[in-house]
């Protein structure tokens, strides 16, 4: 394996995935986008219906609850 990551650290940027991947943190990350990607699922949120912040707020709360019951 260590020449695997030998090899990643000589190509540089094209070299793949980068040598101190960290798993969790990407696993974390990625788990953050999914939520972002569903949140913009919702028609009004993903276009800003909701021009005043507070109600802005509550119609991503309540989004945010029915995904949450869903899962």
């Amino acid at each position: 394996m260590t020449g695997l990551r030998a090899n990643r650290r000589r190509r540089g940027s094209a070299g793949g995935r980068p040598a101190g991947f960290d798993r969790e943190r990407h696993r974390r990350r990625n788990e953050v986008e999914r939520c972002f990607h569903r949140l913009k699922q919702w028609r009004g949120i993903a276009t800003r219906y909701e021009k005043q912040p507070g109600r802005y707020l509550a119609a991503i709360t309540l989004a945010s609850a029915l995904i949450w019951l869903e899962t």
